[in-house]
């Protein structure tokens, strides 16, 4: 903090509970009284409009009445006040007040009166021009180079710039790419308008191709101002700053070079005519305001800055020269002349704190008291000196970094029911012939610490679905224990990718820093599958090979499967809810386990389920080196016909879509004439036939795993620096056909096959826990993610850590993801 506040030489406070921001502070000669003496311009967003000519008696006086020179409500909240040569056949100074449907150009002048009522001053409107669109804020100054005149541009909250000149309407242009207003400003120098776009870059248009990009065929001001027609606009020229911009300032004190000055949210940054960077300062506060000025030093610019800290700081280029405290946050400052003081700083804060201050070294009133002193007593300080440093060496053998809490603010447990719902759950369920079982899941939650709206959000794979997905609790006392309990069922025919659940705990802790809390559960096979008939013949095989003898199917699928007197059974049969089946071989003399169907996609399930139990088995078993490998060839053209199938169903979709998108303009259209003849007698259904025909397709399957693969193939799999450089585009399209998608899975592939990995880090020494063709290995496990458990018997499911902020490496199974 400085060691100097600014000297106020005179302030007041405008009105109560109103509202200010940058644009509504302007300091000028707006009576055109020709002293070369300023007057303050403030307008609110209540709509007040005062004009203030500051004369304390001595230094320090609040606001006296005959300060103030005019106070007017207005009817519209001011967005921005400025003052310049608005009106046409005169240079005398008028006042500008944007609203945000309007703006308005006044002359301010003032009368003599007697001694006793002092001058009279009064507001008369010259013009105004009504807007077709909300404003944001606005710049003036001689477009295209007019002499003895300022013309008037606004900039709207959807991008279009509106050029005024004086009492008549110019035209109208749109910023190409606008998302959000930024600010703007004018350079009388280049004849161009600067502005940071919503893309956080400094652009510059000229203002001859604003005026010059019209249509060919000529259509009326009123038209014009309403569509605001005109050709793409081409920038002169533009620099990503990084940042958004608070504030836009032209600097020109001589007539051979101009400064652009950016405030943006960290920096402050001086850019040269064309757009190159002349320097910029990182600054260590969050600004509020600034203000360029002239410099005694030739060549160098002062910077006025404000921060939310109070303070104003002043730079000289990239020094800071001086610190000063302000006693609120500045969120306008302009620096003006009364009374013959040249050099006043002028802050308006957003409460409407209006202060005109100085610079000054005057040091503060305020001393310290002094310190009762007594006699110190050595023996004490001996004995307290060996007890602290006795703590600093315990301190030391423990290690100098707190430890982490042993308990968790709130404990996340699953476990998933043994037994089926006596009474089903599933609810309009389309598979087949087939009853739909559902097996209940309870989430139990202990809070160690008060944490109200804890909410509980659980996620299954389709075509599994919940009875009930979201919870929310109160725990207003510590230790409490609440229980929730939902059912789980397979509501379509096809197999779900995953058989694993998660639910997600979301609450802040009392200090405010949000926290997520995770809790996996495997839900049991048999909740989706049956026992079938094993089949000797297949379409589709697959044959795992592992390291260690081959284990009883009975002991891996208990419940699939009737037991033999000697145990061992190596054939088994499975039957999917709607009526796929798949076949299960153990080898009696190898380590090889087969995997067969008739249908492609049903084999993904059963293959996954195999490997997690023989893990688990095996765990249990204490043997650590399992591991599976797959030898045969990639089985790439059956997947690539499953893709196309897929895709030739999404496209007939999109063209009944279509169909279905011109039979409902027709329908909207009766719809519109029934709702306005019969109003309130309109029935239920017609009134919301919006939301039946408003349906559209989905973003399919075909975008997303081609943009992960992409992605693979420009990160962790590229072969050169070539490919690195590749950009991928932002958004996702349907694709005319599949060629580059089953190109880029062949790609991904052979990348594997030759040693890729699918690891962003330079960690060789990861574990390897499967071997796949070509020796190469898969996405790591996280150390954090836990096995799943036997899902045949109940079990306990523990919540995980609380979650880091991660960016996963895309995910890409050969045999998930297209079956739906």
């Amino acid at each position: 903090m400085s060691l100097f506040k600014a000297r106020d030489w005179w302030s007041t406070v405008l009105g109560e509970k109103e509202e200010f921001d940058q644009g509504c502070l302007c300091l000028a000669d707006v009576d055109n009284s020709g002293n070369g003496q300023d007057k303050i311009i403030v307008g609110s967003f209540m709509g007040y409009l005062r004009i203030f000519n500051p004369h304390p008696v001595k230094t320090g006086d609040g606001a006296q009445a005959e300060d103030l020179l005019l106070e007017v409500q207005l009817r519209d909240p001011v967005l921005q006040v400025e003052v310049g040569k608005f009106v046409s056949g005169t240079e005398m100074l008028h006042l500008a007040v944007l609203h945000s449907r309007k703006l308005c150009v006044y002359s301010v002048s003032g009368t003599l009166g007697n001694v006793e009522h002092g001058n009279q001053y009064q507001l008369k409107l010259m013009y105004e021009h009504n807007l077709q669109r909300t404003a944001c804020n606005m710049t003036y100054g001689s477009f295209g180079g007019v002499k003895g005149r300022d013309l008037i541009c606004i900039q709207s909250v959807d991008g279009m710039l509106m050029v005024f000149e004086q009492e008549s309407y110019a035209f109208g242009r749109f910023l190409p790419g606008s998302l959000l207003p930024g600010p703007l400003a004018y350079s009388s120098r280049t004849d161009s308008f600067i502005t940071v776009s919503s893309c956080r870059q400094v652009e510059s248009y000229k203002y001859q191709v604003l005026a010059f990009a019209t249509d060919a065929d000529k259509r009326q001001e009123t038209e014009q101002q309403k569509l605001g027609s005109g050709k793409r606009l081409v920038v002169d020229w533009a620099l990503n700053i990084g940042e958004q911009a608070l504030d836009i300032c032209i600097v020109s004190f001589n007539q051979s070079t101009s400064s652009v000055f950016v405030l943006g949210e960290r920096n402050f940054f001086c850019l040269k005519e064309n757009g190159q960077i002349r320097f910029m300062k990182k600054l260590d506060c969050s600004p509020s305001c600034f203000l360029p000025y002239c410099s005694v030093s030739e060549g160098t610019v002062n910077t006025l800055i404000g921060n939310h800290k109070n303070m104003l700081h002043v730079y000289q280029d990239v020094t800071l020269k001086w610190a000063t405290q302000l006693p609120h946050v500045p969120v306008a400052v302009r620096v003006g002349c009364f009374h013959d003081l040249k050099g006043v700083i002028v802050t308006l804060s957003d409460d409407g704190r209006l202060q005109c201050s100085y610079l000054g070294t005057d040091p503060s009133l305020f001393q310290a008291p002094k310190v009762e002193s007594r006699e110190l007593n050595y023996d004490e300080l001996d004995v307290e000196l060996k007890e602290l440093q006795r703590i600093i060496k315990v301190v030391k053998s423990q290690g100098v970094w707190p430890m982490h809490e042993k308990e968790d603010d709130l404990n996340v447990s699953a476990m998933v029911s043994s037994n089926f719902d006596s009474v089903s759950q599933a609810a309009d369920v389309e598979v087949g012939t087939d009853v739909v079982p559902s097996i209940t899941v309870k989430i139990t939650l202990q809070n160690r610490i008060v944490l109200p709206k804890v909410k509980l959000s659980i996620y299954v794979q389709p075509p599994l679905v919940l009875t009930c997905d979201q919870f929310t609790f109160e725990f207003l006392a510590p230790e409490m224990t609440s229980t929730v309990a939902f059912s789980v069922y397979l509501k379509r025919s096809y197999t779900p990718s995953d058989l694993e659940g998660n639910a997600v705990v979301s609450y802040s802790k009392p200090t405010g820093t949000p926290r997520v809390i995770q809790c996996k559960f495997r839900l049991p096979l048999k909740l989706i599958c049956l026992p079938g008939q094993p089949s000797k013949t297949a379409n589709h095989k697959l044959t795992i090979d592992t390291n260690k003898s081959p284990v009883s199917l009975l002991s891996l699928f208990p419940g699939f499967a009737n037991q033999s007197d000697d145990d061992q059974v190596n054939v088994m049969g499975f039957r999917f809810l709607g009526g796929s089946q798949v076949t299960l071989l153990a080898s009696k003399t190898s380590q090889r386990y087969r995997i067969q169907s008739e249908q492609f996609e049903d084999l993904w399930l059963i293959t996954n389920e195999l490997i997690l139990r023989l893990q688990k088995y095996f765990e249990k078993q204490g043997i650590k080196d399992f591991a599976c490998s797959f030898s045969g060839t990639m089985p790439l053209q059956e997947y690539f016909e499953l893709i196309d199938h897929h895709f030739e169903l999404r496209i007939n979709g999109e063209k009944l879509e279509e169909l279905l998108s011109e039979r409902a303009v027709q329908f909207r259209a009766i719809q519109r004439r029934l709702l306005t003849r019969f109003k309130d007698k309109t029935p239920a259904p017609l009134q919301h036939l919006d939301v039946l025909l408003d349906g559209t397709y989905k973003q399919g399957w075909e975008e997303t795993v081609d943009a992960a693969i992409s992605h693979l193939l420009k990160t962790c799999l590229s072969k050169s620096s070539k490919e690195q450089a590749l950009n991928l585009s932002s958004q996702l399209n349907i694709p005319k056909d599949t060629s580059r998608l089953k190109k880029h899975i062949t790609l991904l592939c052979d990348r594997l096959a030759k040693g890729g990995r699918l690891c962003l880090s330079n960690d060789a020494a990861a574990p390897q826990t499967m071997v796949m063709p070509g020796g190469c290995t898969p996405i790591p496990e996280s150390d954090l993610e836990e096995r799943s458990v036997e899902q045949d018997s109940p079990e306990l499911f523990t919540n995980h850590k609380h979650l880091a902020t991660e960016t996963p490496v895309p995910e890409v199974s050969a045999l998930q993801g297209v079956s739906e």
